[in-house]
């Protein structure tokens, strides 16, 4: 029996098995997805109770403070002013209406940016892509998670509405140290209801978007002439009705 027949017919065994790994994964990435399309099939007219990101950070908090709470109370898209619906597309993501969940300006810029830094140092992500983070996935920046993050927001996209998608973000978006969604948000920093939002308060909680931990307790001049630029952009946002 020569050499390479030999070779041959003891690597058969070590294929078998690498074969059967990877049909497993490919079993359990199929499965995984499976669930996550289901989850936002259902997400079309049930609310969330939750996402991944809020779980990740109460257990931030929790690790320090065994007590801690996040703040969180789900609002219509009725109740949610108008102004801070335009302040949030204004500066998170100029085409929401106009894209199918990817601004591939947005990505080429960052892209580039994040090749001369050597490390993922920008998104450019939309609201679609922000919401595929917070619900299914965790802070932590890579490759890996932004893949995951563009199948999920296909998915989003493909499955729910812009208005729905929008309703969804400003329910779940992080604005502070344990602080989500636009109601909880409106009552930590201006002790009113998120429908009764006043242009600035809206372009002030937009503002904060970026780095809303930091934010939480600090006012800056930077975050008032960002506050200042979304003003000036809002009258041209479309928001879906």
């Amino acid at each position: 029996m020569s050499a390479i027949r030999q070779a041959a017919i003891n690597n058969k065994p070590s294929l078998k098995w690498l074969t059967g790994s990877l049909l497993l994964l490919l079993l359990l990435a199929f499965g995984w997805h499976v669930y996550i399309y289901l989850q936002i099939v259902t997400w079309r007219s049930e609310n969330p109770q939750s996402t991944a990101f809020m779980q990740g950070r109460l257990n931030a908090m929790q690790e320090k403070n065994s007590n801690a709470k996040l703040k969180q109370h789900w609002v219509d898209y009725n109740n949610i002013s108008s102004h801070l619906k335009r302040a949030a597309i204004a500066a998170e993501d100029a085409r929401f209406t106009q894209h199918n969940g990817f601004d591939w300006e947005g990505i080429r810029i960052a892209m580039e940016k994040n090749i001369n830094q050597g490390r993922i140092a920008a998104g450019g992500s939309t609201i679609s892509q922000q919401l595929a983070k917070n619900l299914f996935l965790s802070s932590q920046r890579s490759f890996w998670r932004k893949g995951e993050e563009a199948i999920i927001t296909a998915m989003i996209e493909m499955t729910l509405s812009k208005k729905r998608i929008l309703e969804l973000y400003l329910n779940f978006a992080e604005w502070g140290n344990g602080i989500f969604g636009a109601e909880a948000a409106a009552r930590h920093y201006y002790g009113i209801p998120a429908s009764m939002l006043t242009r600035w308060q809206a372009a002030t909680l937009a503002s904060m978007l970026p780095n809303p931990r930091y934010y939480d307790g600090n006012s800056t001049n930077w975050l008032d002439e960002k506050s200042d630029m979304i003003l000036a952009r809002m009258p041209k946002v479309h928001i879906p009705r």
